[in-house]
């Protein structure tokens, strides 16, 4: 069975950025589309630009940090198509600085969107995808920073991290009911996240101590959302769990696990 052709794709955060780049990718691959997002002018814009452009698409505006707008989506969805076979749980803030610099406000909005948002949308739409009884896939958006600590990255990395761990549970998990599930973790990619993370920070009622990396701090290859999203689409197709986007990540992996494999050199573990 094609993975996109007529099936239902669901993508928070899917105004801009990676998100639009996967809703046209998908639609290009003959996918229905729901896009949810927290900016309702810019959803209403990016809903209209993919319906000219010939997709099938329904915008709903979406809070992921509050459950019941995340099941209002869920709702909307299969009220709409009597059905979600693609839920990409993607709405993301970037909250950069030094950790000792960060404030509560800072954690909680972090772990609020990045981390919750995709609890929310896997609970509001995992089950009834069971229910459903067809196949499916879910993609939760994470980061490269989800899989090794990066400086002035602290706060980001944490809500990364329980990103990927919450994904490869999953990936075990919905196997053996047809549903296949992703975890992408992009290096750098050309976004409006930055413009989106200060607006985002600037509602908020709490302090915050965000402040932009210092000059060269950001290292990689800067890719455009396209070729993210067609990562994306080849993973889905292959039932892969991870979603790499840099060739420069590759290095950095052996790295992390060369560290970790070296611990258990008799010169480090015996006791």
């Amino acid at each position: 069975m094609d993975p996109f052709q007529d099936r239902v794709a669901v993508i928070t955060g899917g105004a801009g950025g990676i998100g639009m780049a996967m809703a046209r990718a998908f639609a290009g691959r003959g996918a229905r589309l729901v896009l949810a997002d927290i900016d309702e002018e810019r959803l209403s814009q990016a809903a209209k630009a993919l319906s000219e452009e010939g997709a099938e698409v329904a915008g709903v505006r979406t809070d992921v940090t509050d459950p019941s707008s995340v099941d209002a989506l869920a709702d909307a969805t299969y009220e709409r198509f009597g059905a979600a076979h693609l839920v990409c749980n993607n709405a993301g803030i970037a909250v950069l600085g030094p950790m000792v610099n960060a404030t509560l406000a800072d954690w909680r909005i972090t772990m609020d969107i990045n981390f919750w948002g995709v609890v929310h949308g896997c609970q509001s739409f995992v089950p009834r995808m069971i229910e459903g009884g067809e196949r499916g896939h879910v993609v939760n958006t994470a980061s490269m920073a989800g899989l090794t600590g990066m400086q002035w990255l602290g706060v980001y990395c944490a809500s990364k991290f329980a990103v990927v761990g919450l994904t490869e549970s999953l990936f075990r998990e919905l196997r053996e009911h047809g549903i296949g599930v992703s975890v992408l973790c992009p290096m750098i990619v050309e976004t409006n996240l930055g413009e989106h993370t200060q607006q985002i920070l600037k509602k908020s009622k709490e302090r915050t101590a965000a402040v932009a990396p210092p000059q060269g701090q950001m290292k990689g290859g800067v890719i455009q959302p396209p070729e993210v999203a067609e990562r994306v689409v080849r993973a889905i197709e292959r039932g892969q769990l991870y979603i790499l986007t840099h060739e420069e990540q590759r290095e950095i992996l052996r790295r992390r696990a060369a560290k970790q494999d070296e611990v258990f050199e008799p010169d480090h573990w015996a006791l």
